[in-house]
């Protein structure tokens, strides 16, 4: 799976919230903005449900918020860094969390899923690429180091 057709530039961001909620919110926003998700309150209830299941923050200030939903084809991810840092996430390390990556396959693309689940946290376990993503100042710089497109 080529991450050039996951992450697309308009959904990396610097993330302007600062809590676990607006920040999720924003990045719904993000997709739906960019014609990514049909039905955003729907994608929003999922999202929600799947945090209240247990938190996504897996550690090292990474969250990866991610649902099978019914309102996408093809599989998309926003990615957003919080330069502050976002406290209430609940992360299991109870650390803040600086970068979101938010996933969003097909209600049948189970593969899919945990293939891309497993091709981006390959990327995040690299320490120089997630130090460059927690001080990247553009969506720009942030695309270029998740897809490796550009001088990374």
């Amino acid at each position: 799976m080529d991450l050039k057709n996951i992450f697309h530039k308009e959904n990396c961001l610097i993330l302007q919230e600062k809590t676990k909620t607006e920040a999720l919110h924003e990045m719904i926003e993000s997709l739906t903005s960019a014609g990514h998700v049909t039905d955003p309150e729907e994608l929003q209830r999922e999202i929600f449900y799947r945090e209240q299941l247990m938190s996504t923050g897996i550690g090292m200030g990474i969250a990866v918020p991610h649902v099978r939903y019914k309102g996408v084809t093809e599989p998309v991810a926003a990615l957003g860094i919080s330069h502050g840092g976002i406290e209430d996430y609940e992360s299991i390390d109870n650390e803040p969390v600086f970068l979101v990556v938010m996933i969003i396959v097909g209600e049948n693309q189970h593969k899919q899923h945990i293939r891309l689940l497993s091709q981006i946290m390959e990327k995040l376990k690299d320490n120089d690429r997630r130090t460059a993503l927690f001080a990247a100042q553009t969506g720009e710089e942030i695309y270029s180091l998740m897809t490796g497109t550009g001088d990374e």
